[in-house]
């Protein structure tokens, strides 16, 4: 799949979501367990999420998934986490396969073969 490089300073539940290959409501959720999980929200209510609360995310993830842990032994082990410096290294968004635009020729050019193709074959069953 292609990545595109999108360079934001905070990113929407649904952005996160699929960076992360985590469900909304299981980052909601993580919000509840884990206090050093606290994205910002704008005026309208909606969560926001900077680079440092993804990084966050996943290292959760890898905690919970990959090693095994507990959401209790997690917690613990976030007792000691030290994030990172906030680069202004950017996160990419998995994209989503665009529609291809199909010009008017190549459509008219299709249909033609297609057509030509259908009386053809309608000539040789006679």
């Amino acid at each position: 799949m292609k990545h595109i490089g999108i360079k934001k300073l905070y990113y929407s539940i649904s952005e996160v979501s699929t960076i992360t290959g985590l469900e909304q409501y299981v980052l909601r959720y993580w919000e509840s367990e884990f206090p050093q999980l606290k994205p910002a929200k704008n005026r309208a209510g909606n969560r926001i999420y900077t680079n440092k609360d993804i990084k966050l995310i996943i290292y959760i993830k890898k905690l919970l998934r990959d090693e095994r842990y507990t959401i209790e032994g997690a917690k613990k082990v976030l007792e000691e986490y030290v994030p990172e410096s906030e680069a202004v290294e950017q996160l990419e968004l998995l994209s989503v396969p665009q529609k291809k635009k199909i010009q008017d020729d190549e459509i008219r050019s299709d249909l033609v073969e297609v057509k030509q193709f259908l009386e053809d074959l309608a000539v040789r069953l006679k």
